[in-house]
């Protein structure tokens, strides 16, 4: 067995808010390793994986410490000898051996983290890099198109302003180092303009800017005026993209938008959505109404057509099931997909299968809570997915991710280029 396992070891480091988190090496019988480590979200869905915590006073009762001896005692035992190449089995025994379905009693966290860390483990047996390992001998089909939050807000920025996040797209660009390149020009001229009206309040979690608006649609008109300042035309070169989070803002089909002021009911969002599109050279809403409110996201991806992406996130929680079942009431049109959300690579890769077979999109996403770990701009080259998510243009952890892309352009086959638009606006 060319890539068995000898050692399964977990610690505790610490992620991009401060905050305990589990980190997983896998030894290989040859001297391979691979390591890996858990994000962790603020705003997470109801069906998500879920992180052991140690409770108590320290760390606010967000230790580790069980979640770090479970991997070191019951998952290492189980996982020695075994195969690293062999991810379903893997998988499966990880399943299997936490027996809940939130993956509570070993934690979501230990799970990914282990799974993640034994396909780096057996990408380095095979002395190729993970995306190519991932790949299994298909080749890939171009680097995402990055997605990249401007403001943040939400649940990342202490609800400062109701909608989570204000991202662009870089939609008129030819390549991958292009995007990033015209994203952080829009990211400066944002910086520039918020300075000049005396609107910074900070950094928001993703990296963001932290901004002091009243409304959200100051937001957006300002978020317009950077593309253009900075020398692109809103809708042909840099779109904007949206995470409404919206069952952050209620449930039961009724909506408080605190910062305005105003409750809304499962219509008034729509229509209110549906306005923004309109008037924003808007081209992706993710979330845009509760996760219990599947009859308002079917109505609004109905409304919206199929220009826009509608965005699956807490809706969805990157569950096969879930995407099939939203696919069949005809709710959401792309899936957002986190690995740490369902808490293993098969079941991850299981739900961008869902996806695809619905004929949807995809978007392959980091957490607000994030580490130096690139392994999802990997999973994105490796299954080809259309999209990537990270956070903003700022912050170690977020940057690490988008200048693994610039390296493994110097791997790919398709070099810099960017997936076909497809049928979505742009």
């Amino acid at each position: 067995m060319a890539a068995r396992i000898e050692r399964v070891k977990g610690r505790r480091v610490w992620d991009s808010r401060g905050r305990p988190t589990v980190e997983v090496e896998v030894a290989i019988h040859g001297g391979a390793r691979g390591r890996a480590i858990a994000p962790a979200g603020a705003s997470t869905g109801s069906g998500e994986a879920v992180d052991l915590r140690d409770g108590g006073a320290a760390f606010g009762g967000l230790d580790v410490a069980r979640a770090v001896g479970g991997v070191d005692a019951e998952i290492g035992s189980a996982l020695r000898g075994m195969d690293a190449a062999d991810q379903e089995a893997i998988d499966r025994r990880l399943i299997e051996l936490d027996g809940t379905p939130g993956k509570q009693r070993l934690g979501g966290n230990a799970l990914i983290a282990t799974s993640m860390a034994v396909a780096h483990a057996a990408a380095a047996a095979d002395g190729v890099p993970l995306w190519k390992h991932l790949a299994r001998g298909n080749r890939p089909g171009a680097l995402p198109l990055p997605e990249i939050q401007i403001f943040g807000g939400g649940a990342h920025a202490a609800r400062r302003l109701d909608v989570q996040d204000f991202m662009v797209i870089a939609v008129g660009a030819e390549d991958y180092g292009t995007a990033l390149d015209w994203t952080a020009e829009v990211y400066r001229a944002a910086g520039k303009l918020l300075a000049a009206s005396d609107r910074i309040a900070g950094v928001a979690d993703e990296g963001g800017f932290w901004p002091m608006f009243e409304t959200n649609e100051e937001a957006l008109d300002l978020l317009v005026n950077a593309i253009e300042r900075a020398g692109f035309t809103p809708g042909e070169d840099v779109a904007i993209s949206l995470d409404i989070a919206a069952t952050q803002l209620g449930r039961g089909g009724q909506y408080a938008l605190a910062r305005e002021g105003r409750r809304l009911t499962s219509e008034d969002m729509i229509a209110m959505l549906l306005g923004w599109l309109r008037k924003y050279p808007i081209v992706a809403i993710e979330d845009p109404l509760a996760e219990d409110d599947s009859a308002g996201i079917a109505a609004f991806t109905r409304a919206a057509g199929a220009s826009v992406e509608v965005v699956g996130d807490d809706f969805i929680c990157t569950d096969p099931r879930r995407i099939a079942a939203a696919a069949d009431i005809g709710a959401c049109n792309t899936a957002l997909i986190k690995p740490n959300q369902i808490g293993t690579l098969t079941e991850t890769k299981a739900a961008l299968d869902a996806a695809r077979a619905a004929g949807w999109n995809a978007i392959v996403s980091a957490r607000s809570g994030e580490t130096e770990d690139v392994t999802i701009v990997h999973l994105a080259v490796g299954w080809g997915i259309e999209q990537l998510k990270v956070g903003s243009f700022t912050r170690s952890e977020r940057m690490a991710k988008w200048n693994e892309g610039l390296r493994l352009a110097d791997e790919l086959p398709t070099g810099l280029k960017l997936p076909e638009r497809g049928r979505f606006r742009w």
